[in-house]
C-alpha cells in the first residue's frame, strides 16, 4: 500500500445508487491496482458480511489480496477460518471505479448500508471513513450516530497506540 486511507468524507448518493469515491481514496486504489495504471479505473473490494456490522469494509486490490492471504494462513477447516471466509470473502463484491471516479453501489451493499427500496429517490449521503489499509462506507446518519456513541469514554486515543503489536 503506497498510502494510508485517512480522513472522513461525505458524498451524495444519487437516485441510481452512484457515489463518487473521494479523490484521496481513489489515488490509493489506483496505486494498489496494477491494472489501473493505464485505465485509471481501479477495482474496489467491498465486504458486506458480518451480522453486527453496520458498515461496508472497502479494500484496494492489494488490500483485498493481503486479507485473503491472512485468511489462507488460518487453520484449514477451523471454525474461525470458515467464518472469516464466509463473512469476508464470500460476502464481498468487486466493483470498478468508472472514469468519473464513481461506483454504483451493488444491491447487497445498499442493503447493508440501510438504503432500502426508494430511499435513494430523494438522495442519500454516504460517509467514507479511513482506517489505514481500508476504509469504511456508512450511511451518513449511522456513522454520525456511531461517532456520538464512541466519543464519550474520556480516553486519549494516543494512549491506545502501541498496546497491541501485530505479529507476523
Amino acid at each position: 500500500m503506497a498510502e494510508a486511507f485517512r480522513g472522513e468524507f461525505y458524498q451524495k448518493v444519487d437516485g441510481k445508487a452512484r457515489v463518487s469515491i473521494p479523490a484521496a481514496f481513489r489515488a490509493i486504489l489506483i496505486a494498489d491496482d496494477p491494472l489501473a495504471a493505464n485505465t485509471q479505473r481501479p477495482r474496489l473490494y467491498m465486504v458486506y458480511g458480518g451480522k453486527t456490522r453496520n458498515f461496508v469494509e472497502c479494500y484496494s486490490k492489494l488490500g483485498a489480496d493481503r486479507l485473503a492471504e491472512d485468511i489462507e494462513s488460518m487453520e484449514l477447516g477451523s471454525k474461525e477460518r470458515t467464518r472469516a471466509e464466509r463473512d469476508l470473502i464470500s460476502r464481498s463484491v468487486m466493483v470498478e471505479v468508472d472514469g468519473e471516479g464513481r461506483i454504483v453501489l451493488p444491491p447487497q451493499v445498499r442493503e447493508k448500508m440501510g438504503f432500502h427500496g426508494d430511499d435513494l429517490a430523494g438522495g442519500g449521503e454516504a460517509a467514507f471513513a479511513g482506517f489505514t489499509n481500508r476504509f469504511r462506507l456508512y450511511r451518513r446518519e449511522v456513522y454520525e450516530a456511531e461517532l456520538a456513541e464512541d466519543d464519550d469514554d474520556d480516553v486519549d486515543p494516543l494512549t491506545l497506540v502501541g498496546r497491541h503489536k501485530r505479529t507476523g
